[in-house]
């Protein structure tokens, strides 16, 4: 379908600001821009029972409560921004929203970024924290036995990988979700080339994140980083997939779905026509940021019920 009217005066809005390409010359720049966005689009923050600042294992993150009930849920958020740009604060509408929305502790994760931290510190941090989730979970009122990780764009892709460390640790989760994942480094997908320039997220500044995140000589074909790649998905966690027509990342989203079904895995995959990389994180000026984040709570109510 055409690209929906809200995403396109979105793109129109960003179009005039003239914003540089992304690079190391600009890389503050391109974190503030993102923070910028966010701060107009996420929407006025949610009140929550209880925000906590903790320590997990030398990493840190942020645990957010939506009541006073004990032995709730656990989902381990993982945010977007190419392992570049995002950050807990930037992401703080997002999951306060998810916190109310699914009824669960939501530990948002704070890894460190790259170019300064390439892989593997990034996903080291997020495997960290999601076994120090399972450890401590009862700690911060959480139910270890109910446990699942979520995030969007490079944070879906450090979600799908952990869920795979996770299956063969032994860990058992009760869902992934993944947002418009980064599931394969090779950047050769039809909607690449359909949706390269002019829908807010371009396909030579993932090729930028990619060459941040791999820095350190990293092969990005690496299943940690490529998780499309792995040699075995089977037995991974049940997953729900969302993509969105007008992104770079659509096709490699949707072959990752057809990789776990194809496994025997359950998955639930949503394309929302007519959107834009991003969406979900832009619920005040996309309302189907709104519906997608309707869709993810309903998801982890029914799998973390």
């Amino acid at each position: 379908m055409p690209l929906h009217p809200q995403a396109q005066t979105l793109c129109d809005a960003l179009a005039v600001l003239q914003t540089p390409p992304a690079s190391d010359a600009t890389l503050q720049e391109t974190r503030d821009g993102l923070a910028m966005l966010h701060a107009s689009g996420s929407g006025e923050p949610e009140p929550v029972y209880a925000i906590g600042d903790l320590d997990a294992d030398g990493v840190p993150v942020r645990v957010y409560r939506p009541s006073a009930d004990d032995n709730l849920p656990v989902v381990v958020f993982l945010h977007g921004g190419g392992w570049t740009i995002g950050s807990v604060d930037v992401y703080d509408p997002i999951t306060r929203a998810l916190a109310n929305a699914a009824n669960a502790i939501v530990v948002s994760v704070e890894y460190r970024l790259a170019p300064e931290h390439p892989y593997p510190e990034p996903m080291d941090d997020c495997w960290t924290v999601l076994e120090w989730a399972t450890q401590h979970a009862q700690e911060f009122e959480g139910d270890p036995t109910r446990i699942a990780v979520a995030g969007d764009s490079a944070g879906a892709n450090l979600a799908a990988a952990c869920a795979l460390m996770a299956r063969d640790a032994g860990i058992p989760l009760a869902l992934q979700v993944l947002i418009y994942p980064v599931t394969d480094a090779a950047m050769t997908t039809a909607s690449y080339t359909a949706n390269a320039e002019g829908y807010l997220l371009e396909a030579s500044t993932m090729r930028w994140f990619f060459d941040c995140y791999t820095r350190g000589g990293t092969d990005g074909g690496d299943w940690h980083i490529s998780p499309l790649r792995a040699p075995d998905v089977a037995g991974v966690a049940p997953a729900l997939v969302i993509t969105a027509e007008y992104d770079p990342l659509r096709d490699e989203g949707e072959a990752y779905a057809k990789r776990l079904a194809d496994a025997g895995v359950p998955v639930e995959l949503t394309r929302y026509d007519g959107m834009i990389h991003a969406f979900f994180a832009l619920p005040a000026v996309l309302d189907d940021g709104k519906a997608a984040m309707n869709q993810v709570a309903s998801a982890l109510q029914k799998a973390l019920a």
